[in-house]
């Protein structure tokens, strides 16, 4: 009943936010159904295609197939060969928000198919945390076969990388690596000889202190689910992106699998398996589904936003909710058996071909597990000598992993060591806004530049995908590369040459003649790159940091800036966001 001569709004917005509080000692239930300043309209608590918000703040899996680096690049050429006869070519990669390390992996399993090659992949990031994941991901594909066997590497993979809830088991071995790579990363003489692979001298110090601290909270296991409740934090993000359609959101859900990504080419992705993603964010059920309790900490990032004036340290989960990791390695396949379909329907789902496409990149990534085979084993080599008549096949050239500061994309140019230094370069469709002419400086004559669209991000509309693509291509122009013309249309990849930096004679036979010299590109662009000290970082120690923490992939303002210019009805988004009652939990002691 309404007091007589009351405010009636007023009243009611207070019934409204009394019902929304829950019971004491009822965990779980999510109080962000209601704003604190009075009752939202219908616009402000429904979600609408093109807001971008699904996509969340940072990147954790790619929204692309995994493609072979090496067969993107350049090939060799032969007069540089001739000269370094006694040499293995290089290939030097730049790759601009990688994220998962899908491409490196594999590259390297495909390296058999290629002439011998020494690989130098340079990654650089925008958060950490990604770093980590790096770091973690290529640990687990380069174990010992004798420690680890092919199908419980593979299954680990998968939950560690998609999963927000792992299994006891698969979270002991991520508390287990993540304590042994917290004591190796401040000691650079046993970080080189037990991951000679990696490289992390590009990193500031401040960096590596902050990445250390990120391997000590995922080996924080004595906490308990209390210092990051993933499932409560999946729930709320849901409701936040969906708001008053929530109730549906399984109808949600199979609205964006069947109108929008089985229209963009990822049939196989399943109604049963990408529905409950969406509602639990388990994506890859291997086991029975009561087995996945425990918070999977390596999807754990920290954030400074605002709440009731103050700025608040928050940790949480800010990825993706809208389209999943079936992209990565679970649309595609080598083996056409497994895209066959059957009525009209595919015969396997993208799970199913996922586990058997990551089953397989181990398995030829073996070789490169076995440095003492690469090194030449006497014990190894004498026994193929003695045991066959077969000569023992050649080990790989090792490969090196450079992780380069995050706020670097703009300053390589400065550093000779960089200049024209790169055969490929690589940039996801969340990283976008880092191309600009300085960053071309640093790609070879005659390399290759690869961009990663937004095809399938399900909150762009079809309009605003193919202004992306008009816009990444204009930045390209202005970096100074044109269009790779004579190969497959492709709606993923966009793929561009270095315009006009090759020898005479030494034209890519791809190219058609016709391509405007460099003198008639336009202009570079302006960059669009925030400042690096807006950058986010990992929080440290459960200090919060002493700058805001942004949105840590700039995908949103990536996509949809370079989508659609802004209007008057596209008012720009304030970084004041109000924090969830889920994540205003204590920063946990690293």
């Amino acid at each position: 009943m309404v007091e007589k001569g009351g405010d009636y709004g007023q009243q009611l917005r207070r019934a409204l936010r009394t019902l929304a509080q829950p019971r004491a000692g009822r965990e779980g239930v999510s109080r962000v159904i209601w704003k604190d300043k009075g009752c939202p309209d219908r616009t402000a608590m429904t979600t609408p295609a093109g807001s971008g918000t699904g996509f969340g703040s940072v990147s954790w899996w790619g929204l692309s197939p995994a493609v072979d680096l090496q067969a993107e690049s350049p090939p060799v050429d032969p007069d540089s060969q001739a000269e370094t006869e006694h040499e293995t070519p290089e290939l030097n990669v730049l790759l601009l928000g990688s994220v998962d390390g899908r491409h490196l992996l594999r590259t390297l399993a495909r390296a058999a198919l290629w002439p011998r090659r020494r690989f130098h992949f340079y990654v650089l990031e925008n958060n950490l945390e990604a770093v980590a994941r790096h770091i973690l991901i290529f640990s687990l594909a380069l174990e010992d076969p004798e420690k680890m066997g092919l199908q419980e590497r593979s299954e680990t993979f998968l939950e560690v990388w998609g999963n927000a809830l792992l299994r006891p088991p698969v979270a002991a071995f991520v508390r287990a690596q993540a304590c042994r790579l917290a004591h190796l990363v401040p000691e650079p003489d046993r970080l080189a000889e037990q991951l000679p692979w990696l490289s992390l001298g590009a990193l500031k110090f401040r960096e590596r202190d902050a990445l250390e601290a990120v391997f000590r909270f995922w080996a924080g296991g004595e906490k308990g689910p209390e210092a990051f409740p993933m499932s409560r934090l999946w729930d709320s993000r849901l409701r936040q992106y969906l708001g008053s359609r929530y109730d549906a959101r399984h109808g949600v859900s199979d609205w964006d699998l069947h109108m929008k990504l089985h229209d963009r080419g990822a049939r196989v992705i399943h109604t049963r398996e990408f529905r409950r993603w969406r509602d639990t964010g388990v994506a890859f059920e291997l086991r029975d589904s009561s087995a996945y309790h425990v918070p999977n900490r390596t999807l754990a990032s920290g954030r400074l936003l605002s709440h009731r004036g103050e700025r608040v340290a928050a940790r949480g989960y800010w990825g993706d909710i809208a389209t999943g990791p079936f992209v990565a390695f679970g649309i595609e396949a080598d083996d056409e058996t497994l895209l066959r379909t059957s009525n009209g329907q595919p015969v396997k789902t993208a799970c199913e071909i996922t586990e058997h496409n990551v089953a397989e990149l181990f398995r030829e990534m073996a070789a490169w597990g076995h440095p003492r085979a690469a090194e030449g084993d006497p014990e190894q080599v004498q026994g193929g000598a003695e045991g066959s008549s077969e000569p023992a096949a050649p080990a790989p050239e090792p490969f090196t992993v450079h992780f380069l500061s995050l706020d670097s994309a703009h300053t390589l140019h400065h550093k000779s060591c960089y200049m024209g230094q790169f055969q490929l370069l690589y940039v996801a469709c969340g990283m976008v806004h880092l191309l600009s002419a300085e960053l071309g400086a640093c790609v070879a004559p005659g390399g290759r530049l690869i961009v990663e669209l937004a095809q399938f991000l399900v909150d762009l509309r079809q309009e605003q995908l193919q202004a992306f693509s008009s816009r990444v291509g204009e930045l390209a122009q202005a970096a100074g590369f044109a269009p790779q013309l004579g190969g497959k249309p492709s709606d993923t990849f966009a793929r561009f040459y270095k315009a006009g930096d090759s020898a005479p004679g030494h034209e890519d036979p791809a190219v058609e003649s016709g391509t405007p010299p460099p003198e008639v590109l336009a202009p570079p662009l302006e960059a669009t790159d925030p400042p690096s000290e807006d950058r986010t970082q990992p929080l440290e120690s459960g200090n919060p940091p002493s700058e805001p923490l942004k949105l840590t992939s700039e995908s949103q303002a990536s996509l949809l800036e370079a989508s659609v210019p802004p209007t008057g009805s596209q008012a720009p988004k304030s970084e004041n966001q109000t924090v969830p009652p889920e994540t205003k939990y204590p920063i946990p002691d690293i």
